[in-house]
């Protein structure tokens, strides 16, 4: 077993085991708030946070979690989990996809997203386009002002997928520059990714 192969199942273990939690933290403040025992901003701000979560969640289980060759995913699937990640965030996401996906596909998606999102630290819109499930793949971030860190990105293309672009240390807020080139080597794939003033285009 490859090292990054051993951190997906990592990830998705861990994912896995916080979603049902989450989920009957969530259930309970439903419950509460149906029956009006509790109510206000608190209530709302928990129920708010709790949602985020899982969101939050759904994503990175799919993004550092295993995805076997073969395996799919549906695009409805994928939008509702981007919905939840637009809610009351910075960022929103678009999707425009056929509708069955390979999920490692759809895992390098969803890591470039993160790529692309830490250059908009101000917020903007981020869609991921493909035409065939296939590919290419798109994955555009607009923005009315972007910050990218140009070493980080020179990782996305590195000729052999270790990461060996990164000069100095990665920060646990910057593993998906570390993990895409991975995911990409799994598809078969090899990510580029260009700036313009308001643009980061990421295709694989």
């Amino acid at each position: 077993m490859r090292p990054g192969e051993l951190t997906a199942l990592l990830g998705s273990r861990i994912c896995h085991d916080l979603i049902s939690p989450l989920g009957a933290i969530g259930n309970g403040v439903e419950l509460l708030a149906m029956s009006g025992a509790v109510a206000g901003p608190e209530m709302s701000l928990i129920s708010e946070s709790i949602d985020h979560a899982n969101a939050r969640i759904r994503f990175f289980r799919v993004a550092f979690g295993a995805a076997a060759a073969g395996h799919r995913m549906g695009r409805d699937e994928v939008m509702s989990v981007l919905r939840g990640l637009s809610a009351g965030g910075r960022v929103s996401y678009g999707w425009n996809t056929p509708a069955d996906l390979g999920r490692r596909e759809v895992k390098l998606a969803f890591l470039c997203l993160m790529c692309a999102e830490t250059a908009m630290p101000w917020g903007g819109r981020l869609m991921v386009t493909a035409e065939t499930a296939d590919g290419p793949w798109e994955v555009r971030g607009e923005a009315a002002r972007l910050r990218p860190d140009p070493a980080r990105w020179a990782i996305l293309s590195a000729s052999d997928a270790s990461g060996d672009a990164a000069p100095g240390e990665v920060a646990a807020s910057e593993v998906q520059f570390i993990l895409a080139p991975l995911a990409a080597e799994d598809c078969g794939r090899r990510i580029t990714a260009r700036f313009g003033e308001a643009e980061v285009v990421v295709r694989f």
